[in-house]
């Protein structure tokens, strides 16, 4: 059941862009959501996005209209312009809460974060691989002590590129901003989440173009090298390079692997749970999947606006800390 914060009335929520098929899991749960009114919705060009498709069309004929009726704005514009929509709002006095990456600019990241500081107002991302029930199971065990103090942090994130299903914008220059500011953002939201460690800093990162060979400018493979607070490691691939038919659906979507001093815990997106074996176990064990939150990253966004942050939940905080450190992670990717 969807959390309801305490409210004389219900939010009003209104949509900015549908250029990427996210935004239509947060349209949905916004929709159904008691405690959210969905007051409209607005795209600059409608024939580009995906509204035909799901039989929609927009509300409102401009943003500024938009931005006039409601309380807080969704954004799922093409990577490239959200960052520009995310400051027009908070310069109207509304809340935000965005798709992933919620900008492909360190300075549009900085304006963002000074605007809803000065202004009181909230910032949600859509990071939702945390109201994933196998995800909650990991940081359970890791909780527990059972592992011991975490060392190494090792995921896969492969994503199948999909090239001419992908919305062409991905492959234009300046519009997609990169592929470890477009997935990793999800580890640097998860990883300290699961682990109780911060991302201390950035070791390596690297990109290149090896599959789009239409658009050699597209860097669709990934790697990074992080550091975590107690002196650990983690080591990530967020490359497109899954098979396209059922890419979703192998191991490497999202498989995370954790080594403690006494032990190992694993899952993925796909499993049916936790894998985990301690010094003591005689072979390892398949602990069954937690109850997942699913829109958990919509209901604590609305309660950090309602004033009633949800402890261990994401909040303006931690949306801009890994929105910074993903886009740390493709300047540090950049030819020196």
């Amino acid at each position: 059941m969807p959390v309801i914060p305490a409210s004389s009335r219900p939010i009003r929520l209104a949509f900015a862009g549908f250029r990427h098929a996210h935004i239509f899991d947060l349209y949905k749960r916004a929709s159904a959501h008691p405690a959210i009114e969905v007051v409209g919705t607005w795209e600059n060009d409608v024939t580009a996005s995906l509204l035909p498709a799901q039989g929609m069309s927009p509300s409102h004929a401009s943003y500024e209209a938009l931005l006039a009726d409601c309380d807080a704005v969704a954004i799922g514009d093409c990577y490239g312009r959200r960052g520009q929509l995310a400051l027009r709002a908070l310069r109207a006095g509304k809340h935000v809460i965005s798709d992933k990456p919620l900008c492909t600019s360190l300075n549009e990241l900085e304006e963002i974060a000074s605007l809803a500081l000065r202004k009181g107002l909230r910032i949600g991302v859509m990071l939702d691989l945390r109201d994933h029930g196998n995800l909650i199971a990991l940081r359970d065990v890791v909780a527990s002590g059972r592992i011991g103090e975490v060392q190494t942090v090792s995921f896969a994130a492969q994503h199948p590129l999909l090239y001419g299903k992908r919305p062409s914008w991905y492959f234009e220059p300046v519009l997609h901003g990169g592929t470890l500011n477009d997935i990793a953002i999800h580890a640097l939201d998860f990883i300290p989440w699961v682990t109780g460690l911060a991302i201390a800093g950035t070791t390596a990162a690297r990109t290149w173009n090896a599959k789009t060979s239409a658009a050699p400018h597209f860097k669709d493979c990934g790697q990074l090298l992080l550091q975590l607070s107690n002196g650990g490691g983690v080591l990530g691939d967020v490359s497109y390079l899954a098979p396209d038919r059922c890419g979703y659906m192998t191991d490497n979507y999202w498989r995370i692997t954790i080594h403690g001093i006494r032990g190992y815990a694993e899952t993925s997106y796909n499993r049916a749970g936790v894998t985990v074996a301690d010094d003591d176990s005689p072979e390892p064990e398949l602990l069954p999947s937690a109850a997942g939150r699913p829109g958990g990253y919509l209901d604590d966004f609305l309660a950090e606006v309602a004033g009633e942050p949800r402890k261990g939940g994401l909040n303006t905080h931690s949306c801009l800390l890994a929105s910074r450190q993903a886009l740390d992670l493709e300047l540090a990717a950049q030819p020196s």
